[in-house]
């Protein structure tokens, strides 16, 4: 039965159509309405389909199955659809760029408050947003471009250069970041931006670059890493990890004694809502402490952060928290970690 109602949403969302269920599966979803009047539907039947809703409209001429469109993440999923879909009705030639190459190359970064679709053309004419979608004039090499299930996009070093350009030191370094994570390497982000000498904002691509880290493993930490710069600490560690015969645990921050730990919600989450545990929450939270008291018994301090710490006037007083816990840190143990030596575990470059 399971089987049949499987098959019955499948001919609902294609109509009967094999050309469709072509297009429609070799496009994430997708079909565009020329597609479909192409397959033998009349402009009344489209219309009908997104009235009843069984098709949603993604874009003007573009839509998708709604059992698929529901199933989209809304913040990710979604966007990376309408990104997709005004791709399928462009027909200069150009390439996605900036968040949109950023959300098809998995890369994490920090969304911008406007949502809009980047694309990169060669001879085309830059300006302002038209219908959603900012073109940008700006050469690249055809090296510097990679195919995403038949998506060209700017890869990912080219891809965190033109974060900072577009949107600043902070969106520029945590995509810098995203973009180390991946594998690129530092050289890499320096080769991206050295033809960019006398483009604009390209110092602030240059700081992003100089500020960051491969050991970020979320955008969390690399706004964390941020916010110790503002209040003075450092030198700051990224993943520092100790392990002896009793246990283990690699935490996201080090100054001196002191370690900073973000706390994102996904976490405590279970995975089948979305989240990042596959146990009980609570035990989640029970193994969390036991860590943060084995690391306690070696005489280190700890701040903890979550996501609302960052902004607003909030910011300030996490700031004046985590400066007072670091205070209080270096006052009782100091700052010298030489008596861990044995226990820390060195990554390899």
């Amino acid at each position: 039965m399971q089987r049949r109602a499987v098959q019955s949403r499948r001919m609902l969302r294609y109509d009967g159509h094999p050309e469709l269920a072509r297009a429609i599966d070799g496009q994430r979803g997708l079909v565009t309405r020329r597609q479909a009047l192409d397959a033998g539907m009349s402009a009344n039947h489209v219309a009908g389909l997104v009235r009843t809703g069984v098709w949603v409209l993604v874009r003007r001429g573009v839509y998708m199955p709604a059992d698929l469109w529901r199933a989209l993440d809304p913040y990710d999923g979604r966007a990376r659809a309408r990104a997709r879909a005004a791709h399928l009705q462009m027909r200069a030639a150009h390439v996605l760029s900036h968040e949109c190459a950023a959300r098809e190359l998995g890369m994490p970064i920090l969304t911008p408050d406007q949502e809009v679709i980047h694309v990169t053309r060669r001879g085309a004419h830059a300006g302002p947003a038209l219908y959603g979608v900012k073109h940008h004039l700006a050469p690249y090499q055809s090296d510097q471009v990679v195919v995403v299930e038949g998506v060209p996009v700017l890869d990912a070093a080219r891809t965190a250069v033109d974060m900072a350009r577009e949107h600043g030191y902070v969106h520029g370094t945590v995509a810098c970041d995203a973009a180390r994570q991946l594998g690129v390497r530092l050289s890499e982000l320096w080769e991206a931006v050295a033809p960019m000498t006398c483009w604009p904002e390209v110092t602030v691509v240059r700081a992003s670059i100089q500020d960051s880290d491969a050991g970020a493993e979320s955008v969390g930490e690399t706004l964390g890493r941020m916010l110790l710069r503002e209040i003075g600490m450092g030198p700051i560690q990224t993943q520092f990890e100790l392990r002896d015969h009793s246990g283990w645990a690699r935490c996201d921050l080090r100054v001196g004694r002191h370690l900073v730990e973000f706390d994102g919600f996904k976490k405590y989450q279970r995975q089948e809502r979305g989240g990042l545990a596959v146990i009980d929450p609570d035990e989640v939270v029970w193994q969390e402490k036991r860590r943060e008291d084995w690391l306690r018994g070696y005489r280190l301090g700890m701040s903890r952060l979550v996501w609302a710490d960052y902004w607003g006037a909030r910011r300030e007083l996490t700031k004046e928290r985590v400066r007072r816990e670091y205070e209080a840190t270096c006052a009782a143990y100091g700052a010298d970690i030489s008596d861990l030596a044995h226990l820390i575990v060195r990554r390899s470059a």
